[in-house]
């Protein structure tokens, strides 16, 4: 007859057992961790770097907003005085609404546009090469300068408003402009000031915010709807070669403004 196993051999089988089972339910726990650990990180590292890349990518619009109506309403006092500021040089106090730089950006009822965009089509339009580097920022030759805005009301045309800001600019300087300065002679002439007038829609443009393209005439106006823009550093180093005392003897032939010498 086999021998009964001893209490002692029998407690040292249980114990093995335990002890496996111990390891088991360890090596069991550290692979499930390795699992779950290993299928997180898919999830989180493509998410960070996506949005890394994005905030590479993405052109960070301007914020800073030349609101027309602000300023039409009063309602922006540091506005207000930003704008006073910008055309106290130039002494267009009533011709000439916002005076902006390349990189701000306007508001004229509800339409928001960049500067860049528009003058990127006038460089476009005169045959010059825009380059747009990889933040989005347009590059082009020459120094930048600032641009006055007039926006135009029903019922105006570009000869008047140009009118206005040589009359602005003249009252700047002391002198007293005649509204009918700009009228032909007796024999039909044109005057000294109209032949800069006619000089000046050479050195303007007009831009239709809805459509948001140029345009070469002020017909069809709706409110709030077109704006002139205004090279302030071309048109104003023009007028200021020019002396009042010698705008009768101006020449204009279509395309060149002169001053003849004298005889």
């Amino acid at each position: 007859m086999a021998e009964k196993p001893s209490p002692s051999v029998k407690s040292s089988k249980i114990g093995r057992y335990v002890l496996l089972a111990a390891l088991c339910i360890v090596f069991i726990g550290v692979g499930i961790w390795l699992i779950l650990k290993k299928s997180e990180k898919p999830a989180k590292i493509p998410q960070l770097t996506s949005m890394a890349g994005a905030k590479k990518r993405m052109a960070v619009p301007s914020d800073k907003v030349i609101d027309y109506n602000k300023l039409k309403d009063r309602t922006d006092q540091a506005l207000t005085a930003l704008m006073e500021e910008r055309k106290a040089p130039y002494g267009v106090e009533k011709s000439i609404d916002m005076i902006v730089m390349p990189d701000e950006s306007i508001k004229v009822g509800k339409e928001t546009i960049q500067m860049k965009n528009i003058l990127d089509e006038v460089r476009l339009r005169q045959g010059e090469i825009v380059e747009t580097d990889l933040t989005g920022e347009s590059k082009s030759k020459g120094k930048e300068d600032a641009f006055g805005i007039h926006v135009v009301q029903p019922n105006e045309n570009i000869w008047d408003i140009h009118f206005n800001l040589l009359k602005d600019y003249y009252d700047h300087k002391g002198i007293h402009l005649s509204p009918l300065a700009d009228e032909p002679d007796r024999l039909g002439y044109s005057s000294g000031v109209g032949k800069i007038l006619k000089f000046s829609e050479n050195l303007v443009h007009i831009y239709n915010l809805r459509k948001r393209r140029l345009e070469t005439d002020l017909h069809h106006i709706y409110p709030l709807s077109k704006i002139v823009i205004y090279n302030m550093g071309r048109v104003f180093a023009l007028l200021d070669r020019i002396d009042y005392k010698d705008v009768n003897r101006i020449e204009f032939d279509g395309e060149t403004l002169w001053l003849p010498a004298i005889q």
